[in-house]
């Protein structure tokens, strides 16, 4: 088999975290879900949904809900509206996306699979689970309708992909780093510590992790720019500063790439 995958699942904090993990030609990607007081935060890849199912039908949950329209995190979703008639909400501005089959290029589909349509309702600014309530934080800057989720009682920070890894070198041509700088300030200021992501998984103290990107991210808008004022173009400042090639780059045919994140200071 050419895509290699892999299945985990552990408990951490009163969590159920499943992580679901596809290798092919030296890259390596991971997607998490997690089950929490009668919720699921995501439902992981149409590609991993054979591994996933198990970990589903042993689930006892009440709603399905959804950091964003992503095929990785939205590619079970049907087989929880179809197989077990569970809610499923998320963000309203992707819900009609959501509704109809995914388009999104041939190399994603072959690492994540096809996305089934599902119906999915507007989430609002907050939800409520068996014993707790939840706030719904709007954090643009990888998705249009991407959201984290805060477990009010534990300080539990669900953040989908605004986190991902502390120092980003690509990103996706929609993505913008400054409107992720604003919505990384935005939930610093929330009360937690512990964070699930849904790539890089249960991160302890959170909240470091995040001050720290968005150092990172600051730091980095910062040279993007002072380059520019002295006159590079956005291929020199990109060559100056992102000297490493990725796989994922020529994989995707430059849908990922660093440029974008040069490209995304400038323009914005």
């Amino acid at each position: 088999m050419l895509l290699k995958k892999k299945f985990e699942q552990e408990n951490v904090s009163g969590v159920h975290i499943a992580k679901g993990t596809l290798t092919f030609q030296g890259v390596r990607l991971a997607v998490h879900c997690f089950a929490t007081d009668g919720v699921l935060i995501d439902t992981g890849a149409a590609s991993l949904a054979n591994e996933f199912k198990k970990f589903f039908k042993s689930l006892d949950i009440d709603q399905v809900v959804i950091t964003h329209f992503h095929e990785d995190h939205t590619g079970c979703a049907a087989f929880f509206q179809n197989e077990r008639q569970l809610p499923i909400y998320m963000n309203e501005i992707m819900i009609d996306y959501c509704r109809k089959q995914a388009d999104y290029p041939i190399y994603r589909k072959f690492f994540w699979g096809n996305r089934p349509p599902f119906q999915a309702k507007p989430i609002g600014n907050t939800f409520s689970t068996r014993h707790a309530i939840w706030d719904v934080i709007h954090t643009p800057g990888h998705a249009v309708d991407h959201l984290a989720f805060l477990h009010r009682e534990t300080g539990q920070l669900f953040t989908g992909d605004l986190y991902c890894l502390e120092k980003t070198k690509v990103i996706l041509r929609e993505e913008s780093v400054p409107t992720l700088i604003e919505s990384l300030k935005k939930v610093l200021t929330y009360d937690f510590n512990e964070m699930f992501c849904a790539h890089a998984g249960y991160v302890k103290d959170g909240r470091s992790a995040l001050q720290r990107k968005l150092h990172y991210l600051q730091e980095l808008q910062g040279k993007i720019i002072d380059l520019y004022e002295k006159g590079a173009t956005l291929k020199q400042i990109q060559s100056a500063l992102f000297p490493k090639k990725y796989p994922i780059t020529f994989l995707s045919l430059g849908e990922w790439s660093s440029f974008h994140i040069v490209r995304s200071v400038i323009e914005e």
